[in-house]
């Protein structure tokens, strides 16, 4: 299956927004772009193609999620470059849900997209030599993601995963976090959809309004940083109450 390509297959018959299908102009106005933007961010591999029924090209919720993905790396000033790059290591087989997830912890701190590197540059970046356990470690770790023969490389990450190789920190344990922050981030966002679907949507005429949108855009730090914060105040009282584990 081609990166990024949504099949036919996986998604429902029937054809329009009712079946969960839209059309390029369904498409354009559900997120605010023009039909040119959206072509060119296909041409780009930004964007998977439609899927064909027919002579007709229809978009699905994996599409929305992913040109939702590259708006908000705009917003955050990231270069052309970058978002690709970015959006390269997205797996082709991702959900909506996954991609929002990811969409959500961009926080608006975060300096630098992942650079592409090959392993020469990737030891030169860390100062050391890095073993194949070593390198499967910061993959663990979340600082890089392999992509064919290269890496892509979270730089203001590297100096912290490289600190903790030389600490001796165990490719175990950090692929067992991974799975804890997948299994409670996929939850996380999960519940937090649906509050905002029940609680908040219902507040507004319609969800897909600008003032909705601005709403949900000034929202998603905030609720960036209370899980940031809800999370050290839980690893502190776990430190100080180790019998509470």
């Amino acid at each position: 299956m081609v990166k990024g390509e949504v099949r036919a297959t996986d998604i429902t018959q029937d054809s329009g927004s009712a079946g969960g299908l839209l059309t390029l102009d369904e498409l354009t106005r559900r997120v605010g772009l023009s039909v040119r933007t959206v072509r060119f961010y296909t041409t780009k591999g930004l964007l998977p193609p439609p899927v064909r029924r027919g002579r007709s090209g229809y978009y699905t919720p994996e599409h929305v999620a992913r040109l939702e993905l590259v708006q908000e790396l705009q917003s955050h000033g990231f270069t052309l470059a970058a978002i690709e790059r970015y959006v390269a290591g997205i797996p082709a087989d991702a959900t909506p849900e996954d991609i929002a997830l990811a969409r959500t912890m961009l926080a608006p701190w975060q300096s630098d997209l992942p650079v592409e590197m090959d392993h020469d540059q990737l030891e030169s970046k860390a100062g050391r030599s890095l073993s194949h356990e070593d390198v499967a470690t910061l993959q663990a770790l979340g600082v890089l993601r392999r992509r064919g023969e290269s890496y892509l490389v979270a730089g203001n990450q590297l100096a912290i995963g490289v600190r903790l190789l030389d600490l001796g920190f165990p490719r175990e344990v950090a692929a067992a976090a991974a799975a804890v922050y997948q299994e409670h981030g996929a939850q996380m966002a999960k519940e937090l959809e649906e509050v905002i679907r029940e609680k908040l949507m219902p507040l507004y005429s319609d969800e897909e309004t600008e003032h909705f949108r601005e709403v949900m855009e000034r929202l998603k730090p905030l609720s960036v940083g209370g899980l940031v914060t809800a999370y050290e105040a839980a690893v502190a009282r776990t430190a100080r109450n180790p019998r509470d584990r």
